[in-house]
Formats: structure tokens, C-alpha cells, sequence
């Protein structure tokens, strides 16, 4: 069978200095695709809606790839002093591809920023910064331990359950900002034990759409974190074999 091509959007760096921009992925991300059986195509910032259509034509998913914060000014809140903005320009192409991707239902992998972004699109909303909006909340976020982990709690017959099972299980934690009300649309299938959210699934039928706040293509990823991928990409595999019955 062809494989899937599966789009992940890249990050961004303007011009600094005698620096020229340039456009760059972790390539924990296409590893991670390549394993679980698809075929990673990297997508840089468009900056026109016709060229983000053109390349979403072509592809069967999309993983929205983790990185700096969201600005919360876009979505009418305060800049909070510490978030650390991703460049507009991936901003604001990041947002209208999640937009678009939404209208094709075409399915979805959002990982860090990337599940934010996929909740914020869908009409959820984001805390700024964990330890003054969840006073009562774990660290999520050690600078001192790049390999800082903690424990989840996992929704009973959901996609993180399929992965995971029974038993405890760590994953890793990097992030300052989390999900505060979940989208219309979505459920939590996973959360931290202190109520961070940690993982959302779509409840409609027609959309494959998935997120973890955790970064299971990451060198601080489990080997089991790395069956999530599989997942998606078996989900990718069922929304395509859909579409062609419905064709």
C-alpha cells in the first residue's frame, strides 16, 4: 500500500543581524512519522491561503509540531509576562492551516503548542502560565531538568488508553501554559493528577483530531510514547479508507 504523506508544520526565524531567516524542524518529528509508517513532508510558513490549500490537497494528515507560546493577544487577552512568543509569522500561518485543516476534517496530531493551538482554533481557551493561573498544580515545567516527568491519568476507552493500558506510566513535561477549557468537539483522554490537561481527542465522527500536551516524538520519550504515532497514523489510514467510500 502507499504510504500516507502526513504535513508537519516547520518552525520559523526571522533575520538577525547578518543571520538570514531560515525555516527548521526537529527532526524528532519526521523520525517519529517515518517509524509508524508514513511519509513526513515539511511544510514551511505560507504566507497566502492559496499555497497552504495546495499543499493540503496533497496530504492525508498533519502533525501541528510543539515550540514557543501562542500569543494570547490574537485571541484578546493580556500579554503575560512570561510567555515567550513564537514569530508572527509561523503564528499567524500556523492558525489559518489549523483553520483549514478543520474545514477538510482532515485528521490531525497536535503536540504541545500544536494541542493548543488545536483547542484554541476550535473555540477553547489556554491558562498563560500554570503556576499563577493552577497554584495548586505539579511543576510542569523544571529548567534545571530538561527531563522533568510526571504521571497521567488515562480516559478509559480512549486512544491514550489503546496506547497505554494499565499501570502507571511518566511522560515528559516542558510547558508553562496548558489547556483551560477544553473545544467543543473534544474530550480530555488524558490528565496530569493535579488536573492539567494532557491529552484531547475528538467526539465527532467525521474528524480524526488528536493532541498531547507531552511530546511523545522527544528524546525523553518513552518507547511506548512512540505508539501514539502509530495511532494516528491508523486513524489517518481509517478517515482515508471513509473518504474513499463515501467518494
Amino acid at each position: 500500500m502507499t504510504k500516507p504523506l502526513i504535513g508537519i508544520n516547520a518552525d520559523f526565524r526571522s533575520a538577525q543581524g547578518d543571520s538570514p531567516a531560515y525555516t527548521f524542524v526537529t527532526a524528532n518529528y519526521y523520525d517519529a512519522v517515518l517509524e509508524a509508517g508514513g511519509v513526513p513532508i515539511i511544510i514551511p510558513p505560507f504566507q497566502t491561503e492559496e499555497d497552504i490549500d495546495e499543499v493540503l490537497d496533497r496530504l492525508a494528515g498533519v502533525v501541528l509540531v510543539g515550540g514557543a507560546d501562542l500569543d494570547p493577544r490574537r485571541d484578546g487577552w493580556m500579554l503575560h509576562a512570561t510567555v515567550r512568543l513564537q514569530e508572527s509569522r509561523r503564528e499567524a500561518f500556523d492558525r489559518c492551516m489549523a483553520r483549514k485543516i478543520s474545514e477538510r476534517r482532515l485528521p490531525v496530531f497536535g503536540i504541545g503548542a500544536g494541542m493548543q493551538l488545536l483547542n484554541l482554533t476550535q473555540g477553547g481557551n489556554l491558562f498563560l502560565h500554570i503556576p499563577e493561573d493552577l497554584p495548586e498544580a505539579l511543576p510542569h515545567k523544571d529548567p534545571l531538568d530538561p527531563a522533568h516527568r510526571h504521571t497521567l491519568e488515562i480516559a478509559s476507552g480512549s486512544l491514550m488508553d489503546r496506547v497505554y493500558g494499565d499501570g502507571e506510566l511518566r511522560v515528559n513535561s516542558m510547558h508553562h501554559m496548558a489547556i483551560d477549557e477544553v473545544a467543543p468537539g473534544f474530550a480530555v483522554t488524558a490528565r496530569c493528577p493535579d488536573g492539567v490537561v494532557e491529552a484531547i481527542e475528538s467526539t465527532m465522527s467525521d474528524w480524526f483530531a488528536m493532541g498531547t500536551q507531552f511530546h511523545p516524538e522527544a528524546d525523553t520519550a518513552s518507547a511506548l510514547d512512540a505508539r501514539i504515532f502509530e495511532e494516528f497514523l491508523l486513524g489517518v489510514a481509517e478517515s482515508s479508507h471513509s473518504m474513499s467510500l463515501v467518494a
